[in-house]
């Protein structure tokens, strides 16, 4: 697959032309995990502007998930028996971990950025195994995930699983761990080696001590232990006094906003627009990221404004954003199961979560503090393997259990008169350029896929006499065998 260098000239001018199909499943592609035909149909035709401070304000008022009846539990609540309280707490970790991937194909922008900020503000379920810390830790990143960064980076730094992964439960007064502090800097908000130093860090430290109360009992939630504070004046980004853990906030927010705008918005952009944010040529991309920055900051660091900004501009629906992104394994399946409208339940959600495991993206769990580094890091030649045949597995249970949601699929893609139409072609190309970001490279690959949907009647006369259409026996069949052809396609790796 080539590398897409980003040529994108376009500015954070409002895109004002209505959106086509192209765009409207862009925009959802990124801002969710895509959308169902009819959602897509609905937004041609409308404006970006309208359509985004729609969907950014549905993100803002979107419910988190409710606290489950174990979320406060610590080990006292669990079997004495170790093997029934692993098994009781796998459970409730697979209930949640179902609910959180029911909220990520429901929930648009909101959990598309729930899931962003778990890549950011990295935790590992391993390190503290407790299911009601991993409870909270969400619902901070669900409550935050559209809101204020500066409240985020205060809230998320205080969740039990945050305080056990980067060791602040070990961060005493007269002992001080400068994991949190340096990871604070390095990977929350800064960025490497951006104006803080080393001295920074080990005064942070003593300011961050103290959060070591861990209760008697395994899981119990961690609070605050005053005699294991650090008294002592340190000295931070050059102010100096008794600081404290929300002192440290406020000097790094009021000391390093410009550091904090760029360091976010590079994130955003990467994330959003192109894999791409650092051109040689001195390309357009820095600019922007420095527009995005100064919304941020004037903001006071509410991360909406930088989205509505966005998801709004010439830069965002220029034709160079387009299918760029390579999909990450939830991307594969859960847009998959957006775009088709394909019957699902909780099994359906926990088996693609587990297959993401299987090709290198473990929910809760990314490979290390930097997080999962994306894009190219997903194809390699086992997982590529690995994401077709993952993708066919969950077409043909799809296809066992309803064949006919792929007719119906076939006949709401091709449009109004999808039911009447005797060109196999024509339905077949609407399917790819449908499933497909920018459709196929070329004629000769669109002709070959049109081979392998007009197989099933390759030796009977319909296609010849015109007489073949949609509601014929084996069309839901011919559906399916082009969804297995295009899982296989380099152009469906990407987004």
């Amino acid at each position: 697959m080539e590398y897409f260098i980003n040529c994108n000239s376009s500015t954070l001018a409002p895109y004002t032309t209505p959106l086509d199909e192209v765009r409207a499943a862009h925009l959802y592609r990124r801002l969710g995990f895509s959308a169902s035909v009819q959602t897509i149909n609905d937004a041609v035709g409308q404006s970006a502007g309208a359509l985004v401070d729609n969907l950014v304000n549905q993100a803002l008022a979107a419910p988190t998930i409710p606290a489950p009846e174990w979320a406060d539990w610590n080990d006292a609540n669990y079997p004495a028996d170790d093997d029934l309280a692993r098994q009781m707490r796998n459970g409730q970790i697979e209930d949640f971990t179902t609910a959180y991937g029911n909220a990520l194909v429901e929930n648009g922008l909101l959990d598309r950025m729930s899931f962003f900020w778990s890549n950011h503000f990295v935790t590992q379920l391993e390190t503290y195994n407790c299911p009601g810390f991993l409870y909270y830790y969400i619902n901070c990143l669900q409550r935050n995930a559209l809101g204020n960064f500066k409240t985020l980076t205060s809230e998320v730094g205080l969740t039990s699983a945050m305080l056990y992964y980067l060791d602040g439960v070990r961060n005493r007064g007269d002992n001080p761990n400068e994991n949190y502090a340096r990871e604070l800097y390095e990977l929350f908000t800064l960025g490497e080696g951006n104006n803080y130093t080393e001295e920074d860090i080990i005064e942070t430290s003593k300011a961050l001590s103290g959060y070591t109360e861990r209760g008697e009992e395994g899981c119990t939630a961690v609070t605050f232990d005053p005699t294991e504070f650090n008294t002592e004046n340190k000295t931070i980004f050059g102010q100096t006094g008794n600081w404290d853990y929300d002192d440290v906030i406020d000097i790094l927010f009021n000391q390093r906003p410009d550091e904090i705008g760029w360091f976010i918005c590079k994130k955003l952009y990467e994330f959003f627009v192109h894999p791409d944010s650092t051109s040689d040529d001195g390309g357009i991309a820095p600019q922007i990221i420095d527009g995005l920055a100064q919304t941020f900051i004037n903001s006071g660091f509410e991360i909406a404004p930088v989205l509505r900004q966005l998801f709004k501009s010439q830069h965002f629906f220029d034709e160079t954003a387009i299918g760029v992104i390579i999909k990450s394994p939830a991307d594969l399946y859960f847009n998959l199961l957006k775009e088709t409208g394909f019957t699902y339940d909780d099994m359906t959600i926990i088996n693609m979560i587990d297959s993401c495991a299987l090709i290198g993206q473990r929910f809760f769990q990314p490979p290390e503090v930097e997080g999962w580094q994306r894009d190219r890091t997903w194809i390699n030649t086992n997982f590529f393997i690995g994401r077709w045949l993952t993708s066919e597995v969950f077409l043909e249970r799809f296809f066992q259990n309803d064949p006919e949601q792929f007719r119906d699929f076939g006949i709401d893609v091709a449009g109004p008169n999808g039911s009447s139409i005797s060109d196999p072609d024509v339905v077949a190309r609407a399917i790819i350029d449908f499933i497909l970001p920018k459709g196929l490279l070329t004629e000769d690959d669109y002709s070959k896929a049109f081979e392998v949907f007009r197989e099933p009647y390759k030796d009977n006369n319909v296609y010849e006499t015109n007489s073949w259409s949609m509601n014929l026996e084996d069309a839901n069949f011919q559906v399916y065998l082009l969804l297995l052809n295009l899982v296989r396609q380099p152009e469906f790796q990407l987004k």
